[in-house]
């Protein structure tokens, strides 16, 4: 989970090929409606997540041990999610410098970075309330961050994500 930019997509299918697991990402789930509007410069509301996020549930449930890259944004979106059966969120943080950059850089991708804002306005960081939940560090470099989530999800203790 995380904003647009902390490396979901590329950390999950990493992790799914390591661990012989089914990966989707979390943008498949989207319907046409949701990506013309991201698309067009325009913020997601609640209203339009909800089918996303239970399309991502139902997946999830049918897919036991199945990983997906998805925002999760706010704690009632993890709620959501948490329907399918007990889950593990791994939040990857950047700062909102870093993911402007990177959503700028990426070819092909219909969320542009003028949305990266609203991500962080929406964003409700994973509170002590959502053992669930794990923060890593989403700047360092990407084997490291790979070799950290494997950590977690093999269940092998990780140094604190404020480490680089």
């Amino acid at each position: 989970m995380g904003v647009a930019g902390s490396g979901k997509s590329t950390i999950a299918s990493a992790l799914a090929r390591h661990l012989g697991r089914e990966f989707r990402d979390g943008d498949s789930f989207h319907g046409p409606d949701n990506v013309a509007k991201m698309a067009g410069g325009q913020s997601l509301t609640d209203r339009d997540r909800i089918p996303w996020l239970k399309d991502i549930a139902a997946w999830l449930e049918a897919t036991p041990r199945g990983i997906v890259a998805c925002s999760a944004l706010r704690e009632s979106y993890r709620d959501q999610l948490r329907l399918a059966g007990p889950l593990l969120f791994l939040h990857l943080e950047i700062a909102p410098s870093t993911a402007r950059e990177r959503v700028a850089g990426r070819n092909g991708h219909f969320m542009p970075a003028s949305l990266v804002d609203d991500q962080y306005a929406t964003l409700e960081t994973p509170s002590p309330g959502e053992p669930d939940v794990v923060r890593l560090d989403g700047e360092v470099p990407e084997p490291v961050l790979v070799a950290r989530a494997l950590s977690v999800v093999i269940g092998v203790p990780v140094p604190p994500h404020t480490s680089r």
